[in-house]
């Protein structure tokens, strides 16, 4: 690791998911009553599940980075799951098509950060 990277906070790639999976968040919101604990729960989870199995495969990696691998590739698949719930937001007409093309852009992007990372690790 890095010695500049003295907590999960400092990684690019926990930067990036934390700011989409912010805006995530208070977008959602905004999404019909009847989706606030359907679909903009969800999103709110899994975005948020990047986040923390990031933080939590952080502190793992000092004592085991098998452990700290398994957390990265439980990201990865969360990463994933955006992308799917992202474009159930678009068809359902939650979001437009700039707000699509921006979140399946960073998702797209933490999605390779975390791959290379867990290459890496």
């Amino acid at each position: 690791m890095d010695k500049g990277i003295s907590s999960f906070r400092d990684l690019n790639v926990y930067q990036k998911a934390y700011e989409i999976s912010l805006e995530i968040h208070k977008s959602s919101l905004d999404f019909p009553k009847v989706e606030q604990y359907a679909l903009a729960d969800q999103i709110r989870r899994a975005s948020k599940s990047i986040c923390a199995n990031i933080a939590e495969g952080f502190v793992k990696q000092k004592t085991s980075k098998l452990e700290f691998k398994r957390f990265l590739m439980i990201a990865i698949g969360s990463a994933s799951e955006m992308l799917v719930w992202i474009d159930y937001c678009k068809d359902i007409n939650y979001i437009d098509d700039e707000t699509y093309t921006k979140w399946r852009t960073e998702y797209e992007s933490v999605h390779k950060m975390l791959q290379a990372f867990h290459s890496r690790s």
